[in-house]
């Protein structure tokens, strides 16, 4: 992850999904409990979460790497569950702040970012990324935007905390 000015002077944090050194990325190794299992990373658990055969999850969550549970999950051999569009972005976010629930040294330094605007830098992903001309829909940097203002609401009214 590292800092790059925008256009417009702010500085946005950029960041990608798939770096495992990242705290902020799908492929960090940290695991968390979800659905009645243990998933590795939360790119195990949104490549899971496609499909609703059990078989299928349960081969993307057994797979070694989080590299290995994409490429599963992108396999068209049997099709996505009908609402995958629509549920997406929740299946992302419940695996970003389960982990951060899980494992506090995630959510403090998604907490460390203040106000900060957080972008998927991503030149070929239009959708969970900026795109290569930053008018992508950023919906990674949205996830993990939301996942710490519902923190940073949980730290300021612990007792309200869940």
């Amino acid at each position: 992850m590292s800092l790059f000015p925008t256009d417009d002077g702010e500085n946005d944090l950029f960041t990608s999904r798939t770096d495992p050194d990242s705290p902020f990325g799908t492929y960090a190794p940290f695991s968390f409990e979800l659905e009645g299992k243990v998933w590795p990373t939360v790119e195990h658990y949104f490549q899971g979460m496609k499909f609703s055969d059990e078989a299928r999850q349960e081969k993307i969550r057994a797979a070694e790497s989080p590299a290995l549970a994409r490429k599963l999950g992108r396999k068209r051999s049997k099709s996505f569950r009908k609402d995958w569009k629509e549920v997406r972005q929740t299946i992302m976010t419940r695996g970003v702040y389960t982990r951060c629930r899980t494992h506090p040294e995630l959510a403090d330094a998604l907490l460390e970012t203040g106000d900060q605007k957080i972008v998927e830098n991503s030149n070929f992903d239009y959708f969970w990324g900026c795109g290569r001309d930053r008018r992508g829909n950023n919906a990674y940097g949205r996830v993990l935007m939301n996942v710490r203002a519902k923190l940073s609401e949980e730290r300021a009214s612990p007792e309200d905390a869940r």
